[in-house]
């Protein structure tokens, strides 16, 4: 019923002819009144409707309608690509300052940088001994050469290790070396001055390394890492 009374114009010609019936029953000498027709719609022309005038927003070379704009078109299209590119060095420079804020944010703090490094007097570290320094969670070995274990290492054949290396290759002054005192096998730490080669010796699956940090003997199967390090001075050092 509802349906029908949404859509009364699908079942109108059936509800006049009941309403039609019904009424000649009740009033048979009543005449029907017959609705005049409606209008025919007219569309009036609104005359008095100012149009706007869009000759401040158009470039001049196109607001006379008798010039071909093909004449301008030119200069019309350097002017885009002016605008084009830059738009997009503006867009590049300002997603690059986002991506280095970002980066910047997720990089460490001062404080962090700060214990990154660690300055050594190598003044206090006598000669042919190692000192054990604490850097970055980790045992850091800093050894004073004798020129008989500058002379050693130096002589060493590369071609006899397993994990070939120069003993230059490894120290920025012969008489300072200065490695990580982590075994290269499982993580283990070494003894210094110890071992077949008097460099450092691991007691946990027996490796060897001689006093340049370079494996000799055993299950290690690289160097002692050398981290990055430099002199300000000849008497101090800066890891880190």
């Amino acid at each position: 019923m509802m349906s029908m009374a949404a859509r009364p114009g699908a079942l109108s010609p059936y509800l006049r002819a009941t309403k039609h019936t019904v009424k000649s029953l009740l009033c048979p000498g009543a005449k029907e009144l017959v609705p005049a027709a409606a209008p025919a719609t007219a569309r009036l022309a609104h005359t008095d409707i100012k149009i706007p005038d869009f000759t401040d927003y158009r470039r001049p070379e196109v607001t006379d309608p008798n010039k071909s704009s093909q004449e301008s078109s030119e200069g019309r299209r350097i002017f885009s690509y002016l605008m084009t590119g830059a738009t997009t060095v503006v867009g590049v420079y300002a997603a690059k300052t986002v991506v280095y804020q970002f980066v910047s944010s997720m990089s460490a703090s001062a404080d962090v940088l700060a214990l990154s490094k660690i300055e050594i007097k190598l003044g206090d570290i006598p000669e042919g001994k190692n000192m054990t320094f604490k850097w970055r969670g980790k045992p850091l070995f800093v050894r004073h050469r004798t020129d008989k274990e500058v002379a050693a290492e130096e002589a060493v054949d590369i071609g006899e290790l397993r994990d070939p290396q120069h003993d230059k290759d490894r120290v920025v002054n012969p008489r300072w070396v200065i490695v990580l005192g982590v075994c290269t096998h499982l993580g283990c730490v070494p003894i210094a001055n110890a071992g077949d080669y008097g460099g450092y010796y691991c007691p946990c699956h027996g490796s060897h390394y001689d006093a340049s940090g370079r494996i000799r003997k055993g299950p290690a199967p690289l160097n002692l890492e050398v981290p990055f390090y430099e002199f300000p001075d000849d008497d101090t050092v800066v890891v880190g």
